[in-house]
């Protein structure tokens, strides 16, 4: 129809970028109107919420970077497997990222910082170590937001080992979060930190064993 906006091939059938933002901005204002008193009959509700939120962030964050891993891997497919493929992971990607993956990011921020407001966590020394590891998360995720414009312009920054290797990084900051929340002392947080080493380099001995059979495959 004559006059009508085209749309972008990787956004096409899915709700739009604002929408998204809207509902986050709002469910985030939400939060911070409700008196305390009325959260403070039962904070149990919130805490359910804040952990739902928690899950589905994590759950959007890991499988983005497998589908940037994917999508770079399908830049060595020959055409026209490769454009169908690429073009298949950008729509993917998109829905993800506008539907699930950022707006649980607002909403665990939301309900995160008003839960601590109303237990009294942010006096407490292990909250702070908490929002530093939060706040690592959040470049992490802007991150793979960032990875994902570079995608679909065509770019390819990084291969997919180092992908499989970035994408790691998001379980190390779960394990570190939720044991820090769990235990909430400083003796167990030094434990913590040496066990998230103690796990980064499993990781990295696993990536490079996964690589290794994976070549032997191909060979």
């Amino acid at each position: 129809m004559a006059g009508r906006r085209p749309q972008h091939p990787g956004m096409a059938g899915m709700p739009g970028r604002d929408f998204s933002l809207r509902v986050s901005f709002v469910a985030f204002l939400l939060q911070f109107s409700l008196p305390k008193q009325s959260v403070n009959m039962n904070p149990l509700y919130l805490k359910a919420l804040h952990i739902i939120f928690v899950v589905t962030w994590f759950a959007g964050l890991f499988y983005l970077v497998r589908l940037f891993i994917y999508h770079t891997e399908a830049n060595e497919r020959p055409e026209p497997e490769r454009s169908i493929l690429q073009k298949q992971f950008n729509l993917m990607q998109r829905r993800l990222w506008h539907i699930i993956t950022a707006p649980s990011m607002v909403l665990t921020l939301a309900s995160g910082l008003y839960l601590a407001y109303v237990l009294g966590y942010f006096t407490q020394p292990w909250m702070l170590v908490k929002l530093g590891m939060v706040v690592g998360l959040l470049v992490y995720h802007f991150t793979c937001r960032w990875l994902m414009v570079q995608l679909e312009q065509g770019v390819h920054p990084f291969s997919s080992t180092r992908l499989r290797i970035f994408n790691e990084v998001a379980t190390l900051f779960l394990v570190g979060i939720v044991f820090l929340v769990v235990l909430k002392q400083t003796l167990s947080m030094l434990w913590g930190l040496l066990g998230l080493v103690l796990l980064g380099v499993l990781l990295m001995l696993g990536i490079r064993v996964y690589k290794r059979l994976r070549q032997r495959q191909e060979n």
